[in-house]
């Protein structure tokens, strides 16, 4: 039976402490990791666990060969990456999940600039506003927008997410604009169900405010909240990623640009560095080029707008007067 193979299912049932978590992302029978299990021991005349109905353990021989074990497949990985990866063009299939508005508006493009540049390869982007399971779904990357991720995942950061507070213009100019935080308190506000639903965090010179809102409309989905705010309901907190466009082209007015909300995270979020298919590799690469930096690509698209003088009355009357007769 293959060593190297052997070793990487003890590798992964040590470190998941179940058998059946680790068929699942070795896509093989739990019978036959027993079977590698076996072989392994047989093959260092030792065992490495303690299995039982219940939980697995190492052993005390187990616990020195797994450090040994972990060293040999990252040199067989190195020796893949040198000579096998420059040999074959990448091929394979990746399962890769995120937030529906970042699919919209960055993340489908994305997936597929990197298609045309790695023909032989197969991606199914699987949109959702929940967190999965990456092990139940079969998830081999996860980009979530968040600045907590569970300690037992391995998560690269790809970029910031920068928040606005924004109306349309025809909402400004029936219902006033906001000078400073708590005038929010007295204005129609359109919610995000996971993300300031009941109030909006912003910070100045390191002090932090957080404003109660309310509002009529609260969703669960990013694009539901844009097209809310777009068509005159209230003032929403966008993420700037899916909000530049209307932004650069005035749909939507920035608000309060003294104050910024709080910033999360996107990352690139997998099960374990080591044996990464070299399909993952090359998608995680991409993506830390195409959305890294110093600033994301989408914040440079807008930094002259949300930074501009605060809108007055009259420069509103002439915006929304322009969006009627376009």
């Amino acid at each position: 039976m293959d060593r190297l193979k052997a070793m990487q299912v003890f590798v992964e049932v040590a470190e998941r402490g179940s058998l059946t978590d680790t068929a699942t992302v070795l896509n093989m029978s739990r019978a036959m990791v027993s079977r590698y299990l076996e072989s392994l021991e047989h093959w260092l005349g030792v065992r490495v666990l303690h299995r039982t109905t219940r939980r697995v353990s190492l052993t005390d021989a187990g616990s020195e060969a797994l450090e040994r074990c972990r060293q040999m497949l990252e040199l067989a990985d190195d020796v893949q990456s040198v000579a096998g990866d420059r040999r074959s063009a990448p091929s394979g299939s990746l399962r890769i999940t995120t937030a529906t508005s970042f699919a919209e508006a960055h993340m489908a493009a994305a997936v597929a600039d990197f298609l045309n540049l790695h023909p032989q390869a197969r991606i199914e982007l699987i949109v959702l506003e929940r967190a999965v399971n990456l092990v139940e779904e079969r998830i081999d990357l996860a980009v979530r927008i968040s600045n907590r991720i569970d300690d037992t995942l391995v998560a690269r950061k790809l970029a910031e997410c920068r928040s606005v507070v924004c109306a349309a213009p025809a909402y400004l100019k029936a219902h006033g604009t906001p000078a400073v935080p708590d005038d929010l308190k007295q204005h129609r506000c359109i919610t995000h169900s996971y993300v300031g639903r009941h109030e909006f965090v912003m910070r100045r010179d390191g002090h932090t405010v957080k404003v109660p809102v309310r509002g009529q409309l609260s969703s669960n989905e990013a694009g539901v909240t844009l097209n809310a705010t777009l068509a005159g309901g209230g003032i929403a907190l966008l993420p700037t990623y899916y909000a530049s466009e209307a932004i650069r082209d005035g749909r939507l007015i920035p608000l309060l640009t003294d104050w910024e909300p709080e910033v999360l995270a996107i990352q690139a979020v997998y099960l374990s560095r080591q044996h990464q298919p070299q399909l993952l590799r090359l998608m995680l690469d991409f993506l830390a080029q195409r959305f890294g930096g110093d600033v994301a690509p989408w914040d440079q698209a807008i930094a002259a707008t949300t930074t501009a003088k605060p809108v007055t009355a009259r420069k509103l009357t002439k915006i929304t007067k322009a969006h009627k007769t376009t």
